[in-house]
């Protein structure tokens, strides 16, 4: 057995929580990574999943953070997690924002072959967005939404074609759910099957 990372780094939890809570490009980078592993042990090791794995990170090329394989046809899961400075609590339950780029600024090609200089993900680069809803009420929980239902770019400096090509930035987020979010991701994959 693997020694824990307290142990390892010879740090208390305490001493963890207090650079966690002090850093909070840390724990957007912890939880994004803990949300992949959370993806994967809550909703993809089902019936009907044959497999699961994941591209290079350093890949700017490929984007998507877990490839599944359900059914026999492959899925490429994308996932994200709230901006958690602007979450609110409603009557309805919660609302939130997630942010939905690329890391880094890229040169993408669009489907009629013009390129553009974007942060903004594709619309069909990746087949459904895993959104963890954890910062609403610390429970590891998950929304789910076809690529192909996520809002487009606004931004006034890209075409109109641009636009309907590239993903908006920031998306909001409802629990309980509101379309185009799911609770779960089978309904989606059964969808596009």
């Amino acid at each position: 057995m693997t020694d824990s990372i307290l142990k390892r780094w010879d740090i208390t939890v305490e001493e963890l929580t207090q650079v966690v809570d002090q850093k909070p490009s840390l724990r957007g980078m912890l939880l994004g990574y803990l949300a992949e592993l959370k993806l994967e042990k809550l909703w993809l090791r089902r019936d009907g999943i044959s497999d699961t794995s994941k591209h290079d990170d350093h890949d700017r090329k490929k984007k998507g953070d877990l490839i599944v394989t359900y059914k026999g046809k492959k899925f490429i899961f994308e996932s994200k997690s709230l901006q958690t400075n602007m979450i609110q609590k409603t009557d309805e339950g919660w609302v939130g924002k997630v942010q939905v780029d690329a890391s880094d600024r890229r040169e993408v090609m669009l489907p009629d072959g013009t390129k553009v200089n974007t942060t903004c993900l594709l619309r069909n680069e990746f087949h459904i967005l895993a959104v963890n809803v954890f910062a609403f009420e610390e429970k590891w929980r998950f929304v789910f939404a076809k690529n192909s239902d996520l809002p487009s770019s606004k931004y006034k400096r890209y075409t109109a074609y641009q636009q309907s090509q590239l993903l908006a930035t920031l998306v909001t987020v409802h629990w309980p759910p509101k379309p185009p979010f799911y609770e779960e991701p089978f309904t989606l994959m059964n969808e596009m099957l």
